[in-house]
C-alpha cells in the first residue's frame, strides 16, 4: 500500500537538500531562493529523461554526460536564467558541476545540473558559485521545501510530494519536487522535476520505469502548447532500504513502478493546475477507445485547445469545442458515436450524446464548469482503452504574465 508522508525529496534516507537567493535574476526578492542542492549519503543508480525540444539547454547535455555511467551524488539546480542559447553556457554548466563538486567532496561528474528561467541571457556564474557553498552548508533531511521553492519561476504554489510503500518486507520511501507553471507541452518527461528513493534498483530498470512513467504522467499534461528547452526529470536511487536489488520485472518492480506512478501523477496534476494565471485544473477523460494512444492524443488535444482552455475560463459549456479539437488531433474515432459531459463536485451534465447536441440544463453545466476542478469526460464507444490529460483554463493573466516575462 502506497501512504503518503512528510518530507518531499529528503524523505528517501541519505537524501539531504539545502538552498539559498544568491541573485541569479537581476532585481530579484533576497527573500526568492534561488539556487538548490540536493545529496545522497551514497552513489545512486540515476535516470532520467530529457525535453524534446531540438533546441536544448546546455545543462541537458551535461547531465546527459555525466549519466552516461548510469550513477550520480546530487543534483545542482537554479532558477531565475535558463542558461540556454547564450554564450558560454556549456562552460557554466559544467561550472555549476564543479562548483557543487568542490562544495561537497565529490567530483563533478557525479552531479546533474539544470537551470530554469529566461532564455538567451549569460547566467551569472560567479553569484552561484558563491551561492553553492552556502546551499551546501544548508545541506539538512529537512532542506525538500527550501529546495521546491528555490527552483520555482512564476510557479504561484511549490510542487512537492513523498511517499513510503513495501517491498520484500523492507519499508521503501520516494520523495519529489517539481517545477512547472508555464511553456508546458513537454514530449519527453517535464518542466524540472527531481525524485529521490531509498530503493535498490539498477539502472536499467529505473530507466525502464521511469520512461514508462513519464509517458503516462508529464506526458500528459499541457499548459501552453510550448515545450521547454530545458525540461529534465531526474530519478537517483540509493539502494538504503536495503531491499533485494530490483534487476528485472516482477512484484517488486511492479510495486516500484506503482508508486512512481503515484508520485509522478501528482506532480503532473500540480503542474497543471497551477498553469500560469490558471484558475483551475483541467482533465479530459477519454474512454471507449481503440487503442490507449488514440485515446492519449485525442485527451491531449482537448486540454491543449485554446478555445476550449478559454471556454473552461468562462464556464461556458460549448462541447462544440471539444468535438473540433478531436477531429483535429489525427486519432481515428467515429464522431457519430461519441458522448460528451462535463463533471464536477458540482454534479454531471451531459451535453453530447452520440455526436449530437442534447437539451441540458445550462445552470447546472454553468456550477459546474465553475467549481476548481473540471472533467471533460469523452466516450467514444469503440473499444475497452482510456487515457486522461491534464492542463488548465486561459485566462487574462496568462497574457500579461507572459507578456512582461523579462522584467
Amino acid at each position: 500500500m502506497i501512504k503518503e508522508i512528510p518530507g518531499g525529496v529528503c524523505a528517501a534516507k541519505g537524501f539531504r537538500a539545502g538552498s539559498v537567493h544568491c541573485g541569479v535574476k537581476a532585481g530579484s526578492s533576497p527573500e526568492k531562493k534561488d539556487l538548490a542542492l540536493i545529496l545522497s549519503e551514497r552513489e545512486c543508480a540515476a535516470a532520467a529523461v530529457y525535453t524534446r525540444n531540438r533546441v536544448k539547454a546546455a545543462p541537458i547535455y551535461v547531465t546527459m554526460e555525466h549519466l552516461e555511467k548510469g550513477t550520480a551524488w546530487g543534483v545542482v539546480a537554479n532558477s531565475g536564467n535558463a542558461n540556454a542559447c547564450c554564450p558560454m553556457s556549456h562552460e557554466n554548466a559544467l561550472a555549476m558541476c564543479q562548483a557543487a563538486a568542490q562544495a561537497t567532496g565529490r567530483g563533478a561528474e557525479d552531479f546533474l545540473v539544470a537551470s530554469t528561467g529566461v532564455i538567451g541571457q549569460t547566467i551569472k556564474i560567479d553569484a552561484i558559485r558563491a551561492g553553492v557553498p552556502q546551499a551546501a552548508a544548508a545541506l539538512s533531511p529537512e532542506g525538500s521545501d527550501g529546495a521546491a521553492r528555490a527552483i520555482m519561476t512564476t510557479d504561484t504554489v511549490k510542487k512537492e510530494i513523498a511517499v513510503s510503500f513495501d517491498i520484500g518486507g523492507k519499508e521503501v520511501h520516494m520523495g519529489a519536487i517539481a517545477k512547472g507553471s508555464g511553456m508546458i507541452h513537454p514530449n519527453m518527461g517535464t518542466m524540472l522535476a527531481f525524485i529521490t528513493t531509498d530503493c535498490a534498483i539498477s539502472h536499467q530498470m529505473l530507466s525502464e520505469a521511469l520512461a514508462q512513467v513519464a509517458g503516462r504522467t508529464f506526458n500528459r499534461v499541457t499548459v501552453d502548447g510550448d515545450t521547454s528547452t530545458n525540461d529534465t526529470c531526474a530519478v537517483l536511487a540509493n539502494g538504503m532500504a536495503e531491499n533485494s536489488l530490483i534487476q528485472g520485472e516482477g512484484e517488486d518492480y511492479d510495486t516500484f513502478l506503482e508508486a512512481l506512478g503515484h508520485v509522478c501523477r501528482h506532480l503532473a496534476r500540480a503542474i497543471a493546475a497551477d498553469g500560469e494565471g490558471a484558475s483551475k485544473l483541467v482533465t479530459c477523460l477519454v474512454s471507449g477507445a481503440r487503442s490507449e494512444e488514440n485515446a492519449e492524443a485525442l485527451a491531449k488535444a482537448v486540454v491543449g485547445s485554446s478555445l476550449v482552455k478559454a471556454a473552461m475560463f468562462g464556464a461556458d459549456a460549448n462541447w462544440g469545442r471539444v468535438l473540433c479539437a478531436m477531429g483535429y488531433s489525427k486519432a481515428p474515432f467515429r464522431p457519430e458515436h461519441v458522448d460528451v459531459a462535463f463533471r464536477s463536485a458540482a454534479g454531471e451534465a451531459l451535453v453530447c450524446r452520440q455526436g449530437d447536441g442534447v437539451d441540458f440544463d445550462e445552470d447546472l453545466a454553468k456550477r459546474v464548469l465553475s467549481q476548481k476542478e473540471v472533467v471533460i469526460a469523452v466516450e467514444l464507444h469503440e473499444g475497452e482503452y482510456s487515457a486522461e490529460c491534464w492542463g488548465c483554463d486561459l485566462t487574462y493573466d496568462y497574457v500579461k504574465i507572459n507578456g512582461d516575462y523579462r522584467t
